[in-house]
């Protein structure tokens, strides 16, 4: 992928305050920023966009949207760049109306993905594990684009589509009960299929919109998500936003706004607990019937990620509490050894912290010692590799996995942009 110069002129930028303020970071600044331009986007024969995650050749939703996030606030100046962002933005929504219960698309309808699972099939289609926050990246990205640039040209009649099958799939999926969605796959571990015949553990109604996988692209042991329900509330409110201010669709509008409200009001009357030790949290999981989950896992949307995600301040006392926890070793994901400390996930071996983790604790800090403690671990985690990775053992940081994690490494591009804007080290 041919990259644009302004991209190029941003990481020379970069690679020169980090060399100035920051030394052991300059090696990565350059590669880690410029990874999902130089090695995930395609332009496809009809003029479309295709972004794959790394290592796996097919687009996530999710990740797709996160990859580019950094690149967003160039836009504006640069009509390359907005070819390129117009036409991911374009090919999620695409893809969403092919199958909104899809978390991950093949490039063309190929059938490629190899997986025989129990589900509606679809040849355009490498993974059908229905994950809440799949249908709310696109959201995110073009909100913030839209909001970046004040382009409104990507509202097409295609993303309109989009808007009408996301909350068509949220309302519905209030009560799954009534939705027509099950996955399983055989011969997998367990976290790659859902039980009960595929439908899931059943869930009360509460209000919350029902998700079978997580980010992780693990299943979730009890239905409700919430840090997937917190992202969806902030992405209806993007979506009312433009319904009403670029569609003048004002019955679409009302329905994301009366959606994002039932959705809260679940989150706030199911989600939350009285820990002993924190006080009042909010729960990782739950079912509504009074089960929960508490943990976080490193991939986002997480509890950690909340403000990073704009459901909450960084001040939110529940947040604090939350936080608290999630760093902590009462979080059953929550690791440290010699190198490094941090959240990781059951998707990965036990004891191996995530650099997605890392990053996310960083973006979410306002104490100076925090940020300067996970740039120390990011800088000395990479393995002599310069990259991100996905989890790695906190003693021998040279054991880990996926070597080609773009997602990894955008989100950590997007932390040193951040610190550079805000003048962090001078």
């Amino acid at each position: 992928m041919k990259i644009p110069q302004i991209l190029e002129k941003q990481a020379a930028l970069l690679e020169e305050y980090y060399s100035a303020h920051y030394k052991p970071l300059a090696p990565l600044v350059r590669q880690c920023f410029l990874n999902t331009i130089e090695t995930t986007v395609k332009q496809l024969e009809d003029g479309s966009y295709f972004v794959i995650t790394g290592d796996i050749p097919a687009m996530w939703l999710r990740d797709s949207a996160a990859q580019v996030r950094p690149y967003v606030r160039f836009a504006k100046e640069d009509q390359e760049l907005q070819t390129i962002l117009e036409g991911i933005i374009e090919k999620q929504a695409e893809l969403v109306c092919i199958d909104p219960y899809a978390n991950a698309f093949n490039e063309s309808a190929n059938g490629a993905s190899g997986y025989q699972d129990e589900t509606e099939q679809n040849d355009h289609v490498w993974e059908r594990k229905y994950e809440v926050d799949s249908l709310c990246a696109p959201l995110y990205l073009a909100y913030t684009y839209w909001k970046r640039t004040g382009i409104e040209r990507i509202f097409t009649e295609t993303f309109h589509d989009m808007l009408i099958h996301i909350v068509g799939i949220f309302t519905l999926e209030q009560n799954h009960e009534k939705s027509g969605y099950f996955f399983r796959r055989y011969d997998c571990v367990k976290s790659d299929t859902l039980p009960c015949k595929g439908k899931g553990r059943p869930v009360n109604v509460t209000g919350m919109t029902w998700s079978g996988f997580r980010p992780s692209d693990d299943c979730c042991k009890f239905g409700y998500l919430i840090p997937s329900n917190m992202m969806a509330v902030t992405a209806l409110g993007y979506g009312e936003q433009i319904c009403r201010e670029c569609y003048q669709d004002e019955t679409l509008a009302v329905q994301y706004h009366e959606l994002a409200e039932e959705i809260l009001d679940g989150i706030l009357a199911y989600g939350i607990v009285e820990h002993p030790k924190y006080g009042k949290i909010y729960a990782y999981e739950t079912d509504g019937f009074g089960n929960y989950n508490l943990m976080d896992d490193a991939n986002s949307p997480s509890l950690l990620a909340m403000p990073y995600l704009d459901f909450c301040s960084k001040e939110d006392k529940l947040y604090q509490n939350t936080r608290r926890f999630v760093l902590s070793e009462d979080n059953p994901y929550y690791y440290e050894g010699k190198m490094a400390k941090g959240v990781g996930s059951p998707h990965t071996p036990p004891g191996f912290v995530w650099h997605i983790g890392i990053v996310m604790q960083a973006l979410t800090s306002d104490s100076r010692e925090e940020i300067m403690d996970c740039l120390e671990m990011l800088a000395n985690t990479h393995a002599g590799t310069n990259y991100m990775h996905e989890g790695f053992h906190p003693d021998a940081p040279e054991k880990y996995t996926r070597s080609w994690f773009a997602w990894a490494n955008t989100l950590f591009a997007e932390l040193l942009e951040d610190l550079m804007e805000k003048g962090f080290f001078e």
